[in-house]
């Protein structure tokens, strides 16, 4: 399994909010918002930064999927 970013990119859409906005108002680095782009493993601290800033539940903005691999 893995996890996806998808949910925090559409939210942040819907808020008219860039990732750049998005670094500033949660205090997070541009490292940080360059591995979420990635869909890389960012930590938990970060993930309730965020949750914080946009006033939000982690699964609001993260979800877990099966890759290819799983299947097998």
């Amino acid at each position: 399994m893995q996890i996806t970013y998808k949910k925090l990119w559409k939210l942040l859409i819907d808020r008219d909010m860039s990732k750049q906005q998005l670094k500033e108002v949660a205090g997070i680095s541009s490292a940080s918002i360059a591995k979420l782009g990635k869909g890389e493993n960012i930590t938990t601290d970060v993930l309730l930064k965020i949750c914080d800033a946009l006033d939000c539940q982690i699964e609001d903005i993260l979800e877990t999927v099966k890759n290819s691999e799983d299947e097998k």
